[in-house]
Order: C-alpha cells, then sequence, then structure tokens
C-alpha cells in the first residue's frame, strides 16, 4: 500500500474567502485517478467532523517525504 495525501481548500462557511489547506492521509493501493473517485468518501467524512467549514477544492498526490506528517 502507497501512502496517498487528499489536498483539501476548505473555507469558512460564513465566508468564502478565509480558507485553508488540510492534508488528510490514507493508504491507498492504486493510482491517483482511482483516489480523485474515492476522495468523496474521505471529505464527506471530514466535512461531518468540521461543520463551520466547506470543502471548495481538492486534488490527490503524494506525500512531500521531507514533510512530517
Amino acid at each position: 500500500m502507497n501512502l496517498v495525501d487528499l489536498v483539501l481548500t476548505v473555507c469558512l462557511a460564513t465566508s468564502g474567502s478565509d480558507c485553508r489547506t488540510e492534508h488528510l492521509y490514507f493508504e491507498h493501493n492504486g493510482s491517483l485517478m482511482q483516489c480523485m473517485f474515492r476522495a468523496p468518501t474521505h471529505i464527506a467524512r471530514w466535512s461531518e467532523e468540521h461543520p463551520g467549514f466547506k470543502v471548495v477544492r481538492w486534488k490527490c498526490t503524494y506525500p512531500d517525504h521531507g514533510r512530517q506528517i
């Protein structure tokens, strides 16, 4: 299994201009395109846990090896 970084751009639900980046890491045995198809499940879970934010963009990538997780 490979580690995948699902990068979310999230904004405060009350202010669409106050945004930040969130990283969700998970094991995935497939391509980045397959990750994009599976992403809505992870995004929905994150959204339920963070009701004050809305996800406006996402992408799948492989983690930067220099970044601490």
